[in-house]
C-alpha cells in the first residue's frame, strides 16, 4: 500500500491566512483568535478535549474523527511546535503540546538548530533538517507502513506543496478574515492544476475544502 502525505483539518482564514501576526509564548497564532478559528471542531462530539458530553455529528465531526485514522508519523515546522527562534536557549520547555501531545506518533519537527529528541507520553519529538524530500523519507520509515500527515504550520504546507510531495489534502475556510499573517493562499483554485477539489460547506459557517492529486 502507498504511504500517503496527506493535510488534515488545516484551518485558514476567509482570506487565506492561516495565522496571524506577532505570533508568541501567549499566542500562538498571533492576532488570529483560535476560538474563533477552530470553532468547527472544537464544537463537534468528538473533539477530544471535550469535557462535557454533547457535541455536534454530521461532517464538522466526520473530519474531527478522521484526524488520526491511518496516521503513523506527523511533520511539523518549528513555528507549530514553539514561540522560540534560533539557536535553543531552553531545552526543558518542550512546546505548546502539554505532557500528552495528541499527535500520538513520531513527529519530525523542521529546524535549521537540531537539539536531542524526547518522548512525552506516547509522542516523540525528532528535530531534524533537510529539504522535504528526505524529511518525508525518515517519517515514512517511522511510520511503519501508515500514513505521514503533514501537520504545518501553513509555511511548511507550502514548501512541500512547491515540491509536489502533498497527495491528499483537506483544508478547512473558517468565516474569518485576518488581513494579514501567513497565507496559505489567495484563492484555492490556485492548487486546481495539480489537484482535484471538492468544496463542501458545513452547517457550522465554515467549507471544507478536499484535494487529491490528479
Amino acid at each position: 500500500m502507498t504511504q500517503m502525505l496527506r493535510v488534515q483539518n488545516f484551518t485558514v482564514s476567509s482570506d487565506g491566512f492561516g495565522a496571524g501576526e506577532n505570533q508568541s509564548l501567549e499566542r500562538p497564532f498571533g492576532h488570529a483568535d483560535p476560538g474563533e478559528m477552530f470553532a468547527w471542531a472544537g464544537a463537534t462530539a468528538s473533539w477530544p478535549n471535550r469535557t462535557d458530553p454533547g457535541g455536534s455529528r454530521g461532517l464538522d465531526d466526520y473530519f474531527t474523527r478522521d484526524f488520526t485514522r491511518n496516521i503513523g508519523a506527523e511533520i511539523m515546522g518549528r513555528n507549530k511546535f514553539g514561540p522560540q527562534r534560533g539557536p535553543w536557549a531552553d531545552h526543558d520547555w518542550r512546546g505548546w503540546w502539554g505532557d500528552e501531545p495528541p499527535f500520538h506518533t513520531p513527529v519530525f519537527v523542521l529546524t535549521h538548530h537540531e537539539r536531542p529528541s524526547f518522548s512525552l507520553g506516547d509522542t516523540t519529538f525528532h528535530f531534524v533538517q533537510g529539504d522535504p524530500a528526505t524529511v518525508l523519507e525518515r517519517a515514512r520509515a517511522a511510520a511503519n507502513g501508515k500514513d505521514v500527515r503533514l501537520g504545518g504550520g501553513t509555511s511548511v504546507i507550502r514548501e512541500f506543496l512547491d515540491a509536489d510531495l502533498v497527495d491528499t489534502m483537506h483544508v478547512v475556510v473558517a468565516p474569518v478574515k485576518l488581513g494579514s499573517g501567513v497565507r496559505l493562499w489567495e484563492s484555492p483554485d490556485e492548487l486546481r492544476d495539480r489537484f482535484h477539489l471538492d468544496v463542501v460547506p458545513s452547517s457550522s459557517g465554515v467549507t471544507h475544502h478536499l484535494f487529491w492529486r490528479k
